[in-house]
């Protein structure tokens, strides 16, 4: 298993241990990473970090952080253990042939699982043919060269619904995809996830806006999941997410289910107090523990904190926020 010795967020913590400790700390050189052997055969040329498409500028450390030494050593040490890379598996067991009016096409069934122990929390999601081929499209324009020698199974005039075709594109896509996944600033790229998240996604959000919260709950359930594991590298890349999730509890009436998800967004934005998503959450949060009968004089005191620091400017409410994502 390849693994990654330090994320970018891990980096950026130890950093700010520094500024605030008296003495002197440093952060561990990164070590060459190891590539795995893949099914396809590719030439990887050295990655180059400037190519780390997910690295969220709103991710910075804020330097207005309000956190102790000992809490930012503490969310550091969680952050080095959750920076740890996760093996993915991809497998592509069916397919299935969809016929509208005017159009048929293939959907091929691919299944996410985490490797070395039982998943129970899986990930099922369905791609065609036209989406592994702008896929590949899109990485050509950034990854050319760690692409170079890949042949990505191409259209064919006649013969694209046989068993024989479908079934040596299901061997062809499944052994792309842990190809892809083998290479480090690939399968942190924006664009890969975005394949693997994105359809699911703006799904989701659509039932948000249309008021389909139980739709858009269950969606964002099962999708959270699979995002946590692709960006555990950058964990406030899910806070819009866990934020959805939250304004879904909410509206659906569940405070103690938003309350859990608020928490979990929140811890991801205790050194990321210029987040767009942070003042919002933090109101939002004070409600509920209000509505729960929880102590909210700490929320309520980082809020107070967060407005003497900043302009006063007019702030998204967070549902507002939610329903602006991923709009076409």
């Amino acid at each position: 298993m390849d693994q990654d010795s330090h994320c970018t967020a891990e980096r950026e913590l130890l950093e700010a241990v520094s500024r605030i400790t008296t003495s002197s700390t440093t952060s561990p050189s990164d070590e060459e990473e190891n590539q795995p052997k893949a099914e396809i055969s590719c030439q990887v040329r050295k990655e180059n970090p400037e190519k780390d498409d997910m690295q969220d500028s709103s991710a910075t450390l804020s330097p207005n952080s309000s956190m102790t030494t000992k809490e930012l050593q503490e969310y550091w040490r969680n952050e080095k253990r959750q920076c740890k890379q996760i093996k993915l598996l991809f497998e592509i067991p069916s397919t299935r042939i969809v016929e509208h009016h005017l159009s048929k096409y293939v959907m091929y069934k691919i299944i996410i699982l985490q490797t070395g122990s039982f998943d129970s929390n899986k990930s099922v999601i369905e791609r065609r043919y036209s989406d592994f081929e702008k896929l590949h499209r899109n990485l050509l324009e950034e990854f050319s060269e760690e692409l170079e020698d890949v042949t990505f199974p191409k259209k064919t005039l006649t013969g694209n619904f046989t068993e024989e075709i479908i079934n040596e594109r299901k061997l062809a896509f499944k052994d792309y995809l842990r190809l892809l996944y083998s290479m480090k600033y690939i399968r942190r790229s924006k664009k890969f996830i975005d394949f693997l998240t994105r359809p699911e996604l703006q799904e989701a959000y659509g039932c948000l806006r249309g008021g389909q919260y139980t739709k858009a709950l269950e969606i964002l359930l099962e999708v959270i999941g699979l995002q946590e594991r692709l960006t555990r590298g950058n964990p406030v890349a899910v806070v819009p997410t866990l934020c959805a999730i939250v304004v879904c509890h909410k509206d659906l009436e569940n405070p103690a289910s938003a309350f859990e998800y608020g928490e979990k967004a929140l811890s991801r934005l205790c050194v990321h107090t210029s987040h767009r998503y942070y003042m919002p959450l933090l109101e939002t949060m004070i409600a509920l523990a209000y509505e729960l009968g929880k102590d909210f004089l700490s929320l309520q005191e980082k809020l107070e904190e967060w407005k003497t620091k900043k302009d006063p400017i007019r702030v998204f409410t967070l549902k507002e926020l939610a329903v602006r994502e991923y709009v076409r």
